[in-house]
């Protein structure tokens, strides 16, 4: 399974329009579940609601700016090397306040998809985006360039 936490709700149509896209396309490969929690003003009170959802037998990625960069090539073999060992890969997007250091402890791998900075929304649609490129690659299907 994929699991995915996230602070915030996307508001914007389009945003929606390509998340559930991308969430379409990905169940054809591996069930994935997005949790979308409040967010909140206080970095403790998103601990809170994002540690209930997280498992020690999960290999949990925490997307961070300074995290770790990886090629979609690299991604899709992380991905697949992953899904041998871990029941569940765990990734989490924080609130525009970040991750409280107790969740970034708990990270397996801190990932960085840039050093920009995104619109919440948008984000989660490039992570889904990505997610579903690994699994084109890993299967050998048209779609990578």
């Amino acid at each position: 399974m994929i699991k995915i936490i996230c602070l915030g709700k996307i508001k914007e149509n389009y945003l929606k329009d390509l998340i559930n896209d991308y969430e379409k396309r990905i169940q054809k490969y591996h069930q994935l579940k997005i949790i979308e929690l409040k967010d909140d003003n206080s970095l403790e009170k998103e601990r809170d609601k994002i540690l209930p959802y997280l498992n020690s037998k999960d290999f949990i990625i925490t997307l961070e700016i300074n995290g770790q960069s990886l090629t979609s090539e690299q991604f899709s073999e992380l991905l697949n090397a992953k899904f041998i060992h871990y029941p569940c890969l765990t990734f989490i997007i924080g609130s525009s306040l970040g991750l409280h250091e107790d969740i970034k402890k708990k990270s397996n791998l801190a990932l960085s998809f840039s050093s920009l900075t995104f619109p919440h929304g948008l984000f989660r649609g490039i992570l889904l985006e990505q997610i579903y490129r690994a699994f084109k690659i890993i299967n050998n299907e048209t779609y990578h360039k």
